[in-house]
């Protein structure tokens, strides 16, 4: 058996069991051993009544008191019981798990381990785990790990799956050489692919960690290090030259360009206009003027009689971006011919607008990944735009790329990552910085606040529509969750129509509507028609609506930093003065001590800032070099383990020996390379067939 082995050759394992694990995208033991835990749980001993807090993660100790029942909510079955222990009853509540009624014995003592949560005057334990006394005691010395798991698939089958093919396996083969494990300080793969599995301790799920996150980084960089070499070899058959049509529609601007905007168009200029195949990340905050520098590449390529693509991630922003490039060259006069293409056209229009693309008759063309399928072919494509970098894998930018022959790339985000990172995460580019804002635009003002402050901020919010503004609400669930107290969008929108006035039109978005659906919604809160949108994050990258001043995010403390920030950008986006109201659901709120309310504290980032790039850094900061029994997921890139925030140091060094080995042998030819070079290849292929478009 090797790591090629399909799943089904481990004992227990037919083609049902096989099915629950590629539902996971697991189908051979490779998969199955790189499968790695997103957390781990540490048994602590368990706590007296008295030392319970809301929100806190915790074992108690005692024995069920009284009958145990089961009644129905809606669709959820609560199984409720209470708990005798030292200081007082604590009550227990499980969602859907009826089955314990007959499991539970009144009398018997008990472990249970779950979240604690505050209702009314009292606490309770939500869905938690049952234990005997003596099997809690052998976990409080190990580490449990926990597994992002899919229907039919459980931890058992998992770790029993797991435990067999590494019994079977044997050692690993190892591909680092020897001097980078020695100078970065690595376990052996076997041991670390193991061990992450089944750590006897925080120190030995520590460094199997370390190792395996190392090498996910190394491979990344790796890659986009040889990207980045071959590019510098290409060379243009056609070099493009400055007609003078972008200089004069920068003259003609209503505004002018930041000095942070000047200095990045000469960087996209100069690359455009040599010989060399531009391949450059622009960096900037929300509202930095990222936009204006696309449509001034697209010009200088469309007035040297070539074509340019500008792809985004979602049809509304494709349809906005197109009407604002048609507007542009109407006013300057400029004949320019731009077609949008979209998923959801008609047969006939995409037709259309692909049959202008092939003859060449489109020379700016604006869309969405339809830009990328097979039908669309390109007569001369000379410079490729992908807006909004997170929502594209390297591999789609690629695919773009090969329509045409070497055309430019040019990469636009407006996630804030601090340029130590961004240098290393976009190896295979260029980066320029916009970090500079455009003097019309005004500071977003920002609050943070508990639940107790929500009637004001509905009051404010009817006082903006009256005013003829709108507002977007934001919520973490669609719908409710017994299990999960968070405010959600169906129920939201309908409690607001109650507070807010019956002229006032509430819609509602998130992500499980269809895309014809979403953009009917977008389409209608541009147009002014609604006033109110109660939206989950899926508003993150969305359209331009200057009318709207007001985005109040609900249980904000369930956000990373970067998402918020994302968020607030919707907003302030007109010449009107906007706000952002960031709503904790928790039971804090800013009068907690900031020393010991981790939320409270990364939400002060926010209010005391509108630099994306400070608060990142900021971010880091807080951070600090990892959170061992969470790998949180920034969002940024898909790693399986590894995360370019919690990991930057590891990252950093990864980076440092991709460079030394790409400077002693950048093509992988040495022999003491070629078990690297060969993994290398393997992972290339891999991310290359997992590409989904």
């Amino acid at each position: 058996m090797d790591e090629r082995s399909l799943l089904t050759s481990l004992k227990g394992i037919g083609e049902k069991k096989a099915d629950a694990f590629r539902r996971a995208g697991i189908e051979t033991v490779g998969d199955l051993i790189g499968y790695y835990p997103r957390a781990y749980e540490s048994f602590e001993a368990p706590l007296d009544y008295l030392e319970l807090s809301d929100g806190r993660t915790a074992a108690v100790c005692g024995f069920i008191e009284g009958s145990i029942s089961v009644r129905y909510v809606k669709n959820f079955k609560i199984t409720s019981a209470k708990l005798r222990m030292d200081g007082g009853l604590l009550p227990l509540v499980w969602y859907n798990m009826p089955y314990l009624r007959s499991q539970l014995h009144p009398g018997m003592r008990y472990v249970f381990r779950g979240r604690v949560r505050r209702k009314g005057r009292s606490l309770q334990l939500e869905q938690p785990s049952v234990y005997t006394p003596e099997k809690y005691e052998e976990l409080m010395s190990g580490l449990q790990p926990v597994y992002p798991l899919v229907k039919g698939l459980t931890e058992t089958t998992l770790r029993s799956a797991l435990r067999q093919a590494f019994d079977s396996l044997g050692p690993l083969p190892e591909y680092l050489p020897e001097s980078i494990r020695k100078s970065a300080g690595l376990a052996s793969l076997s041991f670390a692919t193991e061990r992450v599995h089944f750590p006897s301790d925080k120190e030995e799920m520590g460094i199997a960690r370390k190792r395996l996150i190392f090498d996910e980084f190394f491979l990344f960089i790796l890659q986009l290090r040889m990207l980045r070499e071959s590019r510098q070899k290409a060379l243009r058959s056609r070099p493009l030259s400055e007609g003078g049509h972008a200089a004069q529609v920068i003259a003609s601007l209503p505004y002018s360009l930041t000095g942070a905007q000047k200095k990045v168009w000469e960087e996209i200029r100069s690359d455009l206009c040599s010989d060399h195949v531009m391949a450059r990340l622009v960096q900037g905050d929300v509202g930095s003027g990222k936009t204006i520098l696309a449509f001034l590449g697209l010009i200088l390529t469309a007035e040297n009689g070539c074509q340019g693509a500008l792809m985004v991630p979602t049809e509304v922003l494709a349809r906005q971006h197109y009407e604002a490039f048609c507007r542009l060259m109407e006013e300057q006069s400029f004949d320019c011919r731009a077609v949008l293409l979209t998923g959801s056209m008609k047969a006939s229009e995409k037709k259309a607008a692909r049959e202008k693309i092939e003859s060449g008759e489109a020379q700016i063309i604006i869309g969405t990944h339809a830009l990328i399928q097979e039908k669309v072919i390109y007569r001369d494509l000379a410079l490729v735009v992908t807006d909004e970098q997170h929502r594209f894998g390297v591999k789609q930018r690629e695919m773009l790329g090969t329509k045409g022959e070497e055309p430019h790339v040019l990469v636009m985000s407006a996630t804030p990552i601090p340029r130590t990172l961004a240098v290393i995460l976009y190896g295979d580019l260029d980066v320029s910085v916009l970090d500079e804002m455009p003097a019309r635009r005004l500071p977003i003002k920002t609050a943070v606040v508990d639940r107790s402050w929500r009637p004001k901020a509905y009051s404010f919010i009817r006082e903006q529509i009256a005013a003829g503004r709108q507002a977007y609400i934001i919520c973490p669930m669609v719908e409710e969750s017994e299990a999960v107290d968070a405010e959600n969008v169906t129920d939201y929108a309908e409690m607001l129509r109650g507070e807010l006035p019956e002229s006032c039109v509430i819609g509602v978005l998130h992500g499980r509507m269809k895309p014809q659906e979403k953009n009917a919604v977008m389409e209608r809160f541009l147009a002014g028609e609604i006033k109110v949108l109660v939206s989950t994050t899926v508003v993150e990258v969305g359209v331009n609506v200057p009318n709207a001043t007001v985005m109040m995010i609900e249980n904000a403390e369930r956000f990373g930093l970067a998402q918020l920030h994302q968020l607030r950008g919707r907003v302030g986006r007109g010449d009107a003065q906007s706000y952002c109201i960031f709503m904790r659901g928790d039971s804090s709120g800013e009068s907690a001590d900031p020393e010991q309310d981790t939320a409270g504290k990364r939400l002060k980032i926010l209010r005391d800032s509108n630099d994306g790039f400070e608060i990142a850094r900021k971010d880091l900061e807080l951070r600090g070099p990892g959170d061992l029994f969470g790998v949180r997921q920034s969002g940024i890139m898909q790693f399986r383990i590894a995360d370019p925030f919690e990991d930057h140091e590891i990252m950093q060094n990864a980076a440092a020996c991709a460079d030394r080995i790409m400077r002693q042998d950048n093509g992988l030819e040495r022999p003491q390379n070629a078990a690297l070079k060969q993994k290398l290849l393997l992972y290339i292929d891999k991310n290359a067939k997992n590409v989904n478009i």
